[in-house]
């Protein structure tokens, strides 16, 4: 049980959740300008989230079909070096886009803050989730 909660595929898929429950409190309480905001901030944080869960999916794929140890270090090696490559070629590339939707006062920065952490939203949720799990129904 707790295994299919923990999966990254479901994380996505509750983080759309989150992301939508998110929007639809923005239009009811503040605004649809802050509920856009919402949608870009949240929309960047899911894609990212996403990119990540597949480089290291494919690094270690990568590695683990390798048959020799020696092989395999080698390439753990080469793959952590491009992996990093592309999380801060990733990191500068949010902060770009971000820099321009701020200097531009394109989206409200708040709805924009508040949409960025829906992953962190999603990690929190599922966290709670195993932990209640742990507490109320003892270790399986």
């Amino acid at each position: 049980m707790i295994e299919e909660s923990l999966t990254l595929q479901k994380m996505q898929v509750i983080s759309w959740i989150v992301l939508a429950v998110l929007i639809l409190g923005s239009v009811v309480i503040v605004s649809p300008a802050f509920a856009l905001a919402v949608f870009v901030g949240g929309v960047i944080s899911i894609c990212s989230f996403w990119v990540s869960h597949h480089d290291v999916t494919r690094v270690i794929q990568s590695v683990t079909s390798l048959p020799s140890l020696d092989e395999r270090k080698a390439q753990a090696q080469q793959g952590q070096k491009g992996y990093l490559l592309k999380f801060w070629i990733r990191i500068v590339i949010i902060g770009i886009v971000l820099l321009v939707l701020i200097k531009s006062q394109a989206v409200n920065i708040f709805g924009l803050i508040l949409g960025l952490s829906t992953v962190v939203f999603t990690i929190t949720f599922i966290s709670l989730n195993v932990m209640k799990h742990y507490v109320f129904r003892g270790r399986r």
